[in-house]
């Protein structure tokens, strides 16, 4: 086989994986939403979890690659119980998209000072617990598959708490939600270096997270957050052997500098999410039937949410993109032989590729506009907003 054979078939096969993948986008990115310090207001944002589904499905429109919407309650609550989730799921078929992962909130009441399932108090426990358990029910109405589970647990001063008995109290909160699932549902746990809880957070790293789940079971996997790792972290390991054991969930995707900044994906390390994604690749992660979500989990602050959803699907789209075009038989002789430089020159060949004009041959072939940004801007959709979208309580974070 000829080089330029080879490289046209992994073209062909890069274009087949691209037009399937899916990118899940998060209803609070589309929200009032900001920073620890301030939130700055913009005209148009959606007073309700419909019009962050408008929104959603807008995103989706333009890339053919975002078809689900995570929710968050409370922030997307509904009234009419049962029935008006299943309503609410509707209205997004409607629309295009379908309701995806249900994202729980056990860190926004003051009641969770202390932390909540691993609260030294069982009655602020229960409490956490039947919020975890509402979220079930939530997925049973919208046809969920995925429960996601951050908990803000931990403890600030030595001797604050008992860091032992604090896991067992997690471990019996998973356990009771575990059981409640439906067997097509899954619970995916996700965790964070440090912050709120600055001296032992309960689910710090993906180790813990790990530990939890495969005593668990199958049902339960590990949510790896791009944010969510000390300096220096080499998150692509972490993929590779979460993906080796079977325990990789989701993925929430977005750009750290410190702690948690909830910046596009790949904004100023695109090269880090080029890793990422190879080792997903190398996995079996872009497979249909991994199972995997991919999902973004951004708070637009200072730019335009739309706009910054939709750069942020393309910026995973043009990684995968890149890591499809991976030359493998040539990476393995040369991992085989090991030469150090060889291999690794097959790797930046594929990064430094321009992948923008097959990803727009891609787009194309859907029957979407090569330019989903510039589409987006001339739909007039964020005209229409601004001025639709006047008075009421805009629904966001903090907002």
């Amino acid at each position: 086989m000829t080089g330029s054979t080879a490289h046209e078939e992994r073209t062909a096969a890069a274009k087949a994986v691209l037009k399937r993948q899916a990118i899940e986008t998060p209803s609070w990115a589309y929200g009032n939403s900001g920073t620890r310090f301030k939130v700055f207001a913009q005209a148009g944002v959606p007073r309700t979890p419909q019009e962050k589904l408008d929104d959603a499905a807008k995103v989706h429109e333009f890339t053919g690659a975002a078809p689900t919407v995570a929710l968050h309650i409370p922030w997307d609550r509904v009234e009419g119980g049962p029935g008006g989730y299943e309503a609410l799921a509707e209205y997004a078929t409607q629309l295009g998209v379908t309701v995806g992962t249900i994202n729980s909130n056990v860190f926004q009441d003051d009641d969770y000072k202390l932390g909540s399932v691993t609260n030294p108090d069982p009655a602020v426990r229960r409490k956490a617990v039947g919020h975890l358990l509402e979220c079930v029910d939530i997925m049973d109405a919208t046809g969920s598959r995925d429960l996601k589970l951050w908990f803000s647990d931990g403890t600030n001063y030595p001797g604050q708490d008992d860091i032992r008995a604090r896991q067992d109290r997690l471990a019996e909160a998973l356990q009771t939600v575990y059981e409640r699932l439906g067997d097509d549902q899954r619970m995916v746990l996700e965790y964070k270096f440090f912050e709120p809880a600055f001296y032992a957070t309960d689910v710090p790293d993906w180790g813990t997270s790990y530990a939890h789940c495969l005593k668990l079971g199958e049902k339960a996997q590990v949510c790896v957050d791009t944010g969510h790792h000390a300096p220096g972290t080499n998150i692509e390991f972490i993929v590779a052997f979460l993906l080796r054991e079977g325990k990789l969930g989701a993925f929430d995707f977005n750009s750290r500098f410190y702690a948690d900044d909830d910046l596009m994906a790949g904004a100023a390390d695109p090269f880090q999410l080029f890793r990422i994604m190879y080792e997903v690749r190398r996995g079996g992660g872009l497979d249909a039937e991994s199972g995997i979500a991919f999902m973004l989990d951004q708070c637009h602050n200072i730019e335009a949410k739309i706009p910054a959803i939709i750069r942020s699907v393309m910026n995973v789209q043009e990684a995968t993109a890149k890591v499809l075009l991976v030359d493998g038989e040539a990476l393995s002789a040369a991992q085989r032989g090991g030469d150090v430089l060889a291999a690794n020159a097959v790797l930046m060949d594929a990064y430094h590729t321009d992948v923008r004009p097959l990803l727009a041959e891609v787009r194309e072939e859907l029957g979407l506009n090569a330019d989903p940004v510039a589409a987006y801007h001339a739909s007039g959709w964020a005209e229409r907003i601004a001025a639709e979208r006047i008075g009421g309580q805009q629904a966001g974070w903090g907002a």
